[in-house]
């Protein structure tokens, strides 16, 4: 895993040469940021005597028994240009015994430094506590800005893909992407931006993101109320003290334009800024499907002094789309009724077949602003301060659910909805590194605070249309039906406000044992409270206050014992608990207790060959020990007739999986990244009784397996100098679609409701070529050339394909 920072001009490095008796000397340096801030993980190498070593967490480096003579420090970054700093030991003075180099002095307009080798050096900012990546005792990956600009990322699955495990599940009327992690679905609790959550409804900007994070397994101790498979977090460009840009212009398949500039310089010594933003309109390789986004982020850093920072930063997103339920499904069991629609028999027509109508529309709005404040008290303590308000918005009209009959008939439904959401937020962590005796700890002492207002509009569009069916068309035969094409005239009728309010304070603490042994542990204390609902009539104002309070209270643990038996190699275990609320009621109608997650994480990291090949191999195992299950008797011990929405905690859910990572950079300029992971997400306990699951069935979305491999090659001499080829290779294995076995039927005599059905698996291929001139270049893929059909699929009504053979083009210019 890697990170790419981008030290510019004014990346101050200290440099002292020290002579010794016997004919060596040494040479140490520090390096930073242009805000003073250390930075640590920083490969620097000895052009020539193949040495190298990376800068600790205070951004210090040293060479040591160097003979005397002329030499070269060297930083780099995979296909970047190598940056040079010449050094002579001892000093050419001999009252010089140290001296500074500032690297703007050599005009240079950008040193771009490697972070990391290796997929196992550097930090993750979601960490919050600065712990290195080597020790932490579970899975990181760090997707960095070359391999986004590489494979012209457009979505965040372009880049999600990348990292082995997690997977796109699903994207339900092509609206929003669902990735799944572990057997788990990440959704709005899960995903964020610089550290905040953000709404999952919206498609992030690739073209703002400097690097995307996934912290696997346990977060819950930082972060409090996530699903237990992991977290993404999108890291956005930061302004810098250096003037510089980019200006490009993307094309593709469909009609896809994409102009794009990013700008940012210093506007004194004390404050800089950036400005990136830009345009998209495409169409599809779906009939009548089309697509248009604005966006821009604009942000501003302040340097109060050395010690103090704040970074304050907005982005805007407005994207409007048609909306895609894809081909659909039809019923293919004769035993049914002929009027049953929906079934496992994914419809066969053609991947570009659209069945919804011209005039549906989803409008997507999301803003965001935010700060973060920085101050370093001394060499031990630091404070981190966030503050951030998110408003989204997305208005939504369209044919859905696309279910047909035997024959291929279609009822259109129509569905019309506007929702809301409110995000306030603030987070406030102290880090210290202190010791007690010989034993060394690092601290993370924090809090955070949400409180989120969503809000839903209702329509009385089922009112003015019969059972809100639009018309009837048949999938097989177009020319049976006429289709309407009239847009639906609704009224928005009723809204429903519904308030949530988060609370988590947390401490913990990595601490130095030994020089081989390290353990971390930390406990967090969540407090989430879910008030009465009010839903209010619009045409009188009248509002109605629910009566469901519900109040979480949950503490979660977590411990990691950490073995590095050489400063190449860790072992680690850990353990680490969480908790999901539930909805509904229990069978005294009071609110159910959350549901309590057991994670338990097994695993080694490798660095070979000086960090040439990096290895990995993560064991885990997942229980649910108390899964929400539809209560089977009443308090006086009478049998549930049928369904009910009482609940009970009775159920458990199982996810056991094996993780393989591997990353090499054999030579320079040539970068291999790849990954496999196998997963068994099922149920494992259940009451055996109508209403719930059988035991044993693999969860829906959840294949077993899963790969990627990618590489890209940057030529370095002769006449082809700049010349870059890359190729990548994904596969998802088959999985469970439609939703799982229940019992149905009656206690005394019970039958399966089986709505299950299985998507084989599937294999896509890019690839890769561009050429870098100077300050020009172009890059071009060719994605999916094997033409592979499949899909993605939501229960069994949104059945979306996946693109077929497609290109992109980009051409850019840095300034």
């Amino acid at each position: 895993m890697k990170r790419i920072v981008m030290i510019l001009a004014t990346l101050f490095t200290a440099l002292t040469v020290i002579a010794q008796s016997t004919g060596t000397g040494s040479i140490e340096g520090f390096i930073t940021t242009p805000d003073g801030k250390a930075v640590a993980n920083v490969n620097v190498s000895i052009k020539g005597l193949k040495k190298h070593v990376i800068t600790d967490e205070k951004g210090k480096f040293a060479f040591t028994d160097i003979p005397f003579g002329k030499y070269i420090l060297v930083y780099s970054f995979e296909n970047e240009v190598s940056q040079e700093i010449p050094v002579t030991v001892p000093p050419e003075k001999n009252d010089a015994a140290s001296y500074n180099l500032a690297l703007n002095g050599r005009e240079l307009k950008e040193v771009i430094v490697r972070i990391g080798g290796s997929i196992n050096q550097g930090t993750a900012s979601i960490g919050k506590s600065g712990i290195p990546i080597m020790d932490l005792p579970q899975a990181v990956t760090i997707i960095g800005q070359s391999t986004i600009e590489n494979q012209q990322a457009q979505r965040l699955s372009d880049v999600v893909k990348n990292v082995n495990g997690v997977y796109l599940g699903g994207a339900r009327a092509s609206t929003q992407e669902t990735f799944y992690a572990r057997g788990y679905s990440l959704g709005n609790t899960n995903t964020f931006k610089n550290g905040f959550r953000v709404n999952s409804g919206a498609m992030p900007e690739m073209s703002a993101i400097e690097s995307v994070e996934v912290l696997k397994g346990g977060a819950a101790l930082l972060y409090g109320n996530v699903a237990p498979g992991g977290i993404i977090n999108m890291v956005t460009k930061k302004p810098k003290f250096v003037f510089g840009g980019e200006v490009n212009m993307r094309a593709g398949s469909y009609d896809l334009y994409k102009p794009a500039v990013d700008i940012y310089g210093p506007i004194n010594k004390s404050i800089a800024y950036r400005v990136n933003g830009t345009y998209e309109k495409a169409n599809s390789f779906r009939d009548h499907v089309h697509s248009e986004r604005f966006y821009v982020n604009p942000s501003l850093l302040f340097k109060l002094s050395n010690k103090t920072n704040i970074l304050v930063q907005g982005d805007y997103l407005q994207h409007d789309f048609t909306p895609d339920f894809g081909i659909g499904t039809m019923n293919a069991d004769t035993s049914l009724p002929a009027s049953t629609v929906g079934g496992k028999r994914v419809t066969p027509v053609s991947r570009n077949t659209f069945f919804g109508a011209p005039w549906q529309y989803t409008k997507t709005r999301q803003a965001t602003a935010s700060f973060e404040a920085n101050h370093q008290f001394n060499d031990r303590w630091a404070l981190n301060a966030l503050g951030g308000y998110q408003k989204y918005e997305r208005d939504y009209l369209s044919t859905e659910r696309i279910q047909a009959d035997i024959n291929g008939k279609f009822r259109r439904p129509l569905g019309k909805t506007n929702n809301e959401e409110d995000y306030f937020t603030g987070q406030l962590n102290l880090k210290g590194d202190v010791k007690t005796g010989s034993v060394s700890h690092k601290l993370l002492i924090g809090a955070d605070y949400e409180k989120v207002t969503s809000t839903a509009l209702a329509s009385d569009i089922t009112t003015l249309f019969k059972g809100g069916i639009y018309d009837s068309i048949n999938l097989l035969d177009p020319t049976m039906f006429v289709r309407r094409t009239d847009i639906p005239q609704a009224s928005w009728v009723s809204s429903v406000e519904n308030p949530v309010t988060r609370f988590g304070a947390y401490i913990q603490d990595l601490v130095s044992l030994s020089d081989k042994l390290k353990l971390l542990a930390g406990v967090r204390w969540s407090f989430q409270q879910a008030d009465r609902s009010k839903t209010k009539t619009l045409a009188t104002n009248a509002v109605v206050v629910g009566k469901t309070l519900q109040i979480d209270k949950a503490f979660s643990p977590r411990v990691g014992l950490v073995y590095q038996p050489t400063s190449r190699t860790t072992a680690f275990v850990s353990y680490s608990n969480s908790f999901s609320p539930n909805s509904g009621l229990d069978i005294d109608s009071a609110t159910l207790k959350p549901s309590i997650i057991d994670q338990f994480e097994v695993g080694v990291k490798n660095d070979f060959f000086g960090g040439l090949l990096s290895a990995n191999l993560t064991f885990y195992r997942i229980i649910n020990n108390n899964l929400t299950q539809p209560v089977q008797t009443l308090k006086d011990g009478t049998p549930v007739a049928g369904t009910t929405t009482l609940r009970e905690l009775t159920g458990q859910t199982m996810s056991d999986g094996i993780e393989i990572d591997l990353k090499s950079q054999p030579i320079k300029g040539w970068d291999i990244l790849a990954g496999y992971s196998y997963n068994n997400m099922r149920y494992t306990k259940t009451s055996g009784k109508v209403g719930s699951y059988v035991e044993d069935e693999r969860l829906v979305n959840n294949p077993a397996h899963t790969a990627n491999a990618t590489t890209f090659y940057t030529f370095q001499n002769s006449a082809i100098k700049g010349l870059k080829l890359g190729a990548g290779i994904y596969y998802v294995g088959e999985r469970n679609a439609g939703w799982n076995t229940q019992y149905a039927g009656s206690n005394s005599k019970l039958t399966l409701n089986d709505r299950l059905f299985q998507v084989k698996g599937f294999t896509t291929v890019d690839i890769s070529a561009g050429y870098t001139y100077k300050k020009l270049s172009l890059i071009a893929k060719l994605a999916n050339i094997g033409n592979t059909f499949n899909y993605y699929i939501h229960e069994n009504y949104s059945i979306n394909p996946i693109p077929p053979r497609n290109f992109l083009v980009t051409a850019a210019y840095k300034f």
